[in-house]
């Protein structure tokens, strides 16, 4: 291997917006994601919306017609 060309590994604890966490490594330091697989509809099979920005709302104001 090439030295000076690979990022720098750090271990890190994901931990995700449900509370579940695992470590892994990764170049980044912190990771947060807002879906696992502990909390995922596909992974579940429970039907869940992430509505951060109203936008179920706006589209069902635009389509209620």
């Amino acid at each position: 291997m090439k030295k000076s060309i690979h990022p720098e590994l750090f271990d890190v604890t994901v931990t995700c917006s449900c509370g579940a966490s695992f470590d892994t490594k990764s170049p980044v330091k912190e990771i947060k994601p807002t879906l696992c697989s502990s909390c995922h509809p596909f992974y579940t099979g429970q039907q869940k919306f992430v509505d951060t920005a109203g936008r179920i709302d706006k589209f069902k104001k635009k389509y209620a017609k």
